[in-house]
């Protein structure tokens, strides 16, 4: 969950990991600071980083989180809770079957009222039924987002997959990172292709946020790590 009790995280101890998602050959992780892993590729073309830090709190363009679906035993903690308090309940209010029903890729679109969240956009992507949710949902949600945050016109996007803050603690963060991150990339390979023939959306995407509570930013690094090596793998698209 994304709770620090008794802590404000501020730029100065705020835990930041970055990884290129996009490359040619190899990555490799060089040595950095004490409380950072970095991580460079040739002709990468968008890094991720994973930030320790509360989508509630993020001061970004676009926020991404994901609801499962609307139905009462479906209740909002940490970070979700966060949310729907610094918004007023709004998240609570639009969570019905007939307005946001959190069916599988879902979408919403929010315009955070001033004096409300500090991101300027909050995009809603839904999840679907949490008691038979899988990692595997997350390969869906990620072209989701890439795909959503090319046609906005966003550069750099913030994520928070919000499982544990959904309820769901049964899956490693890990195993939705990996599973996120190759969805994305999907949708990008595939827009590069379309671009390539003069089809496609010009892509403004620079780099991608990836939102983690303290406990487990390194097992969501270790997750998007398998997915870049993957890529990187003979075969690959």
């Amino acid at each position: 969950m994304f709770r620090f009790p008794l802590v404000r995280f501020g730029l100065s101890c705020v835990a930041m990991f970055s990884v290129c998602l996009f490359s040619q050959g190899q990555w490799t992780r060089p040595a950095g600071p004490a409380g950072s892993v970095d991580m460079s590729a040739g002709n990468s073309k968008i890094s991720l980083r994973v930030l320790v830090e509360s989508p509630a709190e993020t001061n970004t363009e676009l926020q991404i989180i994901c609801l499962f679906r609307s139905d009462p035993s479906n209740t909002l903690h940490g970070s979700l809770a966060e949310i729907d308090q610094k918004m007023k309940g709004l998240l609570d209010r639009i969570r019905q079957p007939n307005l946001f029903a959190g069916e599988l890729g879902e979408t919403l679109l929010i315009l955070p009222p001033p004096g409300t969240l500090a991101a300027r956009r909050l995009f809603i992507v839904g999840l679907g039924d949490s008691a038979t949710f899988t990692p595997a949902r997350m390969e869906f949600v990620g072209a989701i987002v890439y795909r959503e945050t090319v046609r906005l016109g966003i550069s750099q996007p913030y994520f928070a997959p919000t499982i544990l803050d959904g309820g769901v603690t049964k899956f490693s963060t890990g195993e939705v990172a990996e599973q996120f991150v190759s969805g994305f990339r999907r949708a990008a390979h595939t827009n590069r292709l379309l671009r390539e023939a003069g089809a496609g959306q010009p892509d403004a995407i620079e780099s991608l946020t990836f939102l983690a509570g303290a406990l487990h930013a390194t097992t969501t690094l270790e997750g998007i790590e398998k997915a870049v090596a993957s890529e990187a793998s003979p075969g690959s698209p």
